[in-house]
């Protein structure tokens, strides 16, 4: 591997002189400067970048961290990230498992973007109390490192099973979520709160994970209780799509005529099945964008607030009226 020593030798300067000019310090001419990154060019040379960290005190990177890659969830959520921080020089490192964390404690990158609910809220406050800052997008968490981008939730399950109502359905199944997960949790109270305002509603619950596997599973067992029409409230539309997969394949049922189905997230795959699914929407990309325009202020000492990404109901043929 060469290093500045290799560059001193060639250029016939000191070693104090490569490492100024390279980093871009103003005790070098100009001249020499050029001569020595052409020089560096030439050997191929690659900074340390531990070096460097101990150097700036900064890696220009950025880490998200979340608990698997599964699903079609994460890609716009993701490019929305690196969109953002490309542009202002910075890099960005997708983590998943405990050992990644060690990029936290070990201060090799700069700040983080969680969407983990591995991590204990006790973890996170640690690393927060060691000046590591962080913006989460799973939960509500109070530290002066911590800035929350949360997904309004709330808002968009109450939109869906409102929807729902309005439509004449009162016999509506819901597919939950994960009991780790804080979107499936807030989901589903605001279902049940819709619920108490709305007495004269037959609810049936089945315990999902957020898989299309789950909504499948689900699927066969509100088929095997199919007697009228009915509707199904899917908490992500990773299980949407699995309603969809069993119901095709397995039964004479048709959505949007014998089960009337809504799903959560709006991913690319829900705007093609057919019937349209019927589900609430937002932006990754802006999540995204957003979570880490967020986290750059907060690196740059800027005050910031709390944020919440709105929620919009996308209507399709999967639900219609029940009369």
């Amino acid at each position: 591997m060469v290093s500045i020593k290799d560059i001193a030798k060639h250029a016939g300067v000191s070693i104090s002189t490569v490492s100024c000019a390279l980093n871009g310090s103003d005790k070098v001419t100009k001249e020499t400067t050029a001569k020595i990154l052409k020089i560096a060019e030439e050997l191929n040379y690659v900074p340390h970048a531990a070096a460097r960290l101990l150097k700036t005190k900064k890696s220009n990177m950025i880490g998200i961290f979340l608990r698997d890659f599964s699903g079609s969830f994460y890609g716009d959520l993701l490019q929305g990230i690196k969109d953002f921080l490309s542009v202002r020089g910075y890099d960005l490192l997708v983590c998943s498992g405990a050992q990644s964390r060690r990029l936290i404690a070990e201060r090799m990158i700069d700040g983080s973007i969680i969407l983990d609910a591995t991590f204990t809220n006790e973890e996170l406050l640690q690393y927060m109390k060691q000046g590591h800052k962080a913006v989460v997008l799973d939960r509500e968490l109070d530290h002066s490192h911590i800035n929350q981008v949360l997904l309004d939730n709330k808002a968009g399950a109450t939109l869906a099973l409102e929807y729902l109502i309005e439509q004449g359905h009162t016999n509506i199944y819901i597919v939950t979520g994960p009991t780790s997960s804080y979107d499936a949790s807030q989901r589903l109270r605001a279902v049940k709160q819709v619920i108490e305002r709305n007495p004269m509603l037959d609810i049936h619950e089945i315990t999902g994970d957020f898989t299309k596997a789950a909504g499948e599973v689900a699927a066969k067992h509100i088929a095997s209780e199919y007697t009228t029409p009915i509707a199904v409230f899917c908490l992500n539309d990773e299980m949407a799509i699995g309603v969809y997969s069993y119901i095709s394949n397995h039964t004479d049922l048709v959505i949007g005529e014998h089960i009337h189905l809504i799903g959560f997230d709006n991913i690319e795959l829900s705007q093609f099945v057919q019937p349209r699914l019927t589900t609430i929407n937002y932006s990754m990309r802006k999540w995204g964008a957003l979570a880490s325009e967020q986290l750059l202020k907060m690196l740059n000492d800027e005050t910031v607030d709390h944020e919440r990404v709105y929620v919009t109901l996308v209507e399709g043929a999967s639900v219609r009226s029940s009369g």
